[in-house]
């Protein structure tokens, strides 16, 4: 007992030096954190090299995990050529051409915890409620669920507390925690993620308003119900709050900072307006449209989604996140590339050549947004100098492979991002058939996490991507 008291002190003691270290605009109703800023940073953190952990160097290495629905086809999907270096990106993943040498396109992995076994059908829910946890999950509809901690949160347990939140779930679906989704498998398993503890799945928020007031807003959560409503009455943005601050932390900056903050400032404001804009959009049917504050573009919701993710590890506001575009099994369809039939009605195909080049048009539009995403990280500065995107690991993937035959060996993920210097992207790596989690063993390795051994199926490290 002695010893996690000590323990625990140490790391009150870590948080307050991590936090103490950021600057923040302050105001009423308004807690804006920053991006790091050179003109702040000692002569010895300008001059390290960037961090390979989140527990050294000048910038923290962050880790999300991007969840893609129902699989791809996979024969669009997989680099042609060799492995390697001299891969030639397939038509699926041609959008992330300009991010190519950041890119690793792993082959090889599996989830077999989401195969049938003894429990039959249900493949949508074992794909989702596996792909983080690693474990096979309890067959129920009931309140009864049963799965694993997922290695976000296995992480975030660990690093959580050197930042603002200690993880951040997000999503572009609705939130379903109760019900039979599939099969008998609760619909708890196919709409979260992040799971702090085998029986407690952590709600993803979808509404990018909730978001951006936990971002930025200060209080409990019903306090920031009441600022929000003020500053609405009052027609103010949340910028008005802290611009006394701003200009007084101003005139500390160099010019390349007084730059960089009037960026990241245009950013959220930018953001705001966004948002703004959707709650005045007119909900006409509520049984179908998407609840006020929410866009009724899927394209604009992703698009927020990701842009408020960029500025949560910008600011170091948190280091672990989740994303779920949409819940396994979806079933939306995508007016906006002309497509009316519903996602996973088109991925059982029967190898009808008409339909498998539809869910090729969806698989396209899905990285489209993933790329946009990765970009604007790209031409993020971080701390060090380097990019966003150079300090992060950023998986995109499915625990579906083949949402035609439901199978879950030599699933679709890549992984973008240097993990501050400690991977080498620019590659296709393809292994012998190896467990996904030996993947997420590596990125908690590199994300400073201690002590390890095992998640889930794991068999080791993968050790290919370094």
């Amino acid at each position: 007992m002695k010893h996690n008291t000590i323990h625990g002190h140490n790391k009150a003691a870590e948080r307050y030096r991590s936090l103490s270290r950021r600057h923040f605009l302050r105001g009423l109703g308004a807690c804006m954190a920053l991006p790091a800023f050179e003109s702040f940073l000692s002569p010895k953190a300008l001059a390290a090299a960037p961090s390979a952990t989140a527990a050294s160097g000048a910038a923290p290495v962050r880790m999300a995990f991007v969840y893609v629905p129902n699989g791809t086809i996979p024969g669009a999907w997989w680099p042609e050529g060799e492995t390697g270096k001299n891969f030639k990106l397939s038509r699926t993943l041609e959008p992330l051409s300009p991010l190519r040498n950041q890119l690793q396109i792993l082959g090889g992995l599996e989830d077999l915890n989401a195969d049938p076994g003894p429990d039959g059908a249900g493949d949508h829910a074992r794909a989702g409620g596996t792909f983080l946890t690693g474990v096979r999950i309890k067959k129920t509809a009931g309140s009864d669920i049963y799965a694993g901690t997922s290695i976000d949160q296995i992480v975030a347990n660990q690093i959580g507390h050197l930042t603002r939140f200690q993880s951040l779930e997000l999503t572009c679906d609705a939130v379903r925690k109760s019900g039979n989704c599939d099969s008998g498998y609760s619909c708890a398993y196919e709409y979260n993620l992040a799971w702090r503890s085998p029986t407690q799945p952590l709600t993803p928020e979808p509404n990018p308003r909730l978001v951006f007031e936990r971002l930025f807003g200060a209080g409990s959560p019903a306090e920031r119900v009441q600022n929000l409503k003020r500053r609405q009455a009052e027609q103010q943005s949340i910028l008005d709050f802290v611009m006394e601050d701003a200009h007084a932390l101003e005139r500390k900056l160099n010019g390349r900072d007084r730059q960089k903050m009037d960026q990241y400032l245009t950013a959220v404001r930018e953001i705001e307006q966004r948002i703004e804009k959707a709650e005045r959009m007119p909900v006409k049917n509520p049984a179908l449209d998407a609840p006020a504050g929410i866009p009724g573009s899927y394209e604009e919701h992703i698009a927020l989604m990701f842009d408020m993710l960029l500025l949560a590890f910008q600011t170091d506001s948190t280091r672990v996140a989740t994303m779920l575009l949409a819940g396994e099994g979806s079933n939306r369809t995508f007016p906006e590339i002309g497509l009316s039939e519903g996602h996973h009605n088109l991925t059982h195909h029967r190898n009808q050549e008409d339909m498998i080049k539809k869910v090729e048009q969806i698989d396209i539009w899905y990285v489209k947004q993933f790329s946009k995403f990765l970009q604007k990280m790209e031409q993020t500065k971080d701390a060090d100098g380097q990019s966003l995107l150079h300090n992060s690991m950023i998986l995109y993937g499915s625990g579906n492979a083949d949402g035609n035959r439901h199978s879950h060996n030599n699933l679709p993920i890549l992984l973008a991002g240097s993990g501050g210097g400690s991977l080498k992207p620019g590659r296709y790596i393809k292994t012998k058939p190896t467990p996904l989690t030996n993947l997420f063993l590596s990125m908690a390795d590199r994300m400073g996490a201690e002590g390890i051994e095992k998640h889930g199926d794991s068999t080791g490290r993968l050790e290919d991507i370094a």
